[in-house]
């Protein structure tokens, strides 16, 4: 199956003041979500033990927490995040577009 990776299909599952989320469960068992962030905001951050992840860049700039880090992230960029890591994302003046791949055996 071929998505745009502007647009990935699927269900809205958050829309509100900080970003639109929506998870295309296309897939058995992976889930491909894409995460449209508003401006100067932030998600709330979490961790899955047992669970990796990848975050894929698409548009717009900000950064990414991984437990004690902080990373720049640009379009292009591709974030592997590891079992149990905390990761959490911020834009910065402009919308922040990423999409990511995950478990999707549990909850998100």
């Amino acid at each position: 199956m071929k998505v745009n990776i502007d647009d990935i299909g699927g269900e809205v599952v958050k829309d509100n003041d900080t970003y639109l989320l929506k998870d295309n469960k296309t897939l058995n068992n992976l889930v491909l979500s894409s995460t449209r962030m508003k401006p100067n905001q932030s998600t709330r951050g979490h961790s899955h033990v047992g669970q990796e992840e990848v975050y894929m860049f698409i548009n717009g700039h900000g950064t990414m927490e991984l437990d004690d880090k902080t990373l720049t992230v640009n379009p292009g960029d591709c974030i592997l995040i590891e079992d149990g890591v905390f990761h959490r994302v911020h834009s910065q003046s402009q919308e922040l577009y990423f999409v990511c791949v995950f478990d999707g055996r549990r909850n998100h």
